[in-house]
């Protein structure tokens, strides 16, 4: 009796805890699909979860870091939602790929055409963004939440290093290490067609040689054959002039 007492107190108390760190942990977020590498493109989502019972979330907008520019940000299309995009003059123009760019995207905004989103639900907003910074380990992206009711959600605090998450962190999109370059890639291509022809000639050289073998084996038997034949037919010879003779 008294181990169930203890399992029934130990589940309420698990469920307390779930219920208050459900609402703490529940904040707009980025994510990659797949994975966001130093110096390359990506695909990202912006995670919008509704922590109102009484409210429907009706706008996001999300501020893009000014340290590290954005050359290309193209947001993909969501039912129910008018897409802004703002950009911004450069201090320092961007060199991509040989072409000087003065300007770069400095937020987007997505704005419900209708109830947008409900309590109890949540909405990704994904976008394709490049090219990432090379010198950083993660890029964050300052957003505001605006509810049906009028209440602004400012998420825009900045996580500090070994620090305790705040209260209403930033979404913050973390990076990984860069990716081979396509130099060292068109090498490594270069080096497989060499192999994969270098195994062809071999393939092809083995299989001359197993024929010629093949032909001198063939030629070997058919010579063996004559002979026993040839050895055969003069003692036949031999045998018939005796069976006359007698």
């Amino acid at each position: 009796m008294n181990v169930s007492r203890i399992a029934i107190a130990g589940g309420v108390a698990a469920s307390t805890v779930l219920l208050l760190a459900g609402p703490a942990s529940a904040h707009v977020s980025v994510q990659p699909q797949g994975v966001a590498a130093k110096g390359s493109y990506a695909t990202i989502n912006f995670k919008v979860p509704n922590e109102r019972d009484d409210a429907s979330t009706t706008k996001l907008e999300v501020n893009f870091p000014t340290d590290h520019p954005l050359s290309s940000v193209s947001p993909q299309a969501v039912p129910g939602w008018k897409i802004e995009i703002t950009k911004s003059k450069l201090a320092k123009p961007l060199d991509v790929h040989g072409k000087k760019i003065n300007e770069a995207v400095s937020k987007v905004t997505w704005t419900a055409d209708g109830t947008g989103i409900a309590p109890g639900y949540f909405q990704q907003f994904p976008l394709s963004v490049g090219q990432l910074p090379e010198d950083a380990d993660q890029l964050v992206f300052k957003a505001l939440q605006t509810y049906s009711n009028k209440e602004v959600v400012r998420w825009i605090e900045e996580p500090t290093a070994g620090g305790d998450e705040p209260d209403s962190p930033a979404p913050v999109l973390k990076l990984t290490a860069a990716a081979a370059d396509a130099h060292g890639a068109a090498a490594d291509d270069k080096s497989g067609e060499a192999a994969a022809e270098h195994a062809k000639d071999t393939t092809a050289s083995s299989k001359t040689a197993s024929s010629s073998s093949d032909s001198d084996s063939t030629a070997r038997v058919l010579g063996i054959v004559g002979i026993v034949i040839g050895i055969a037919g003069v003692a036949f010879g031999v045998l018939a002039g005796r069976r006359r003779t007698a």
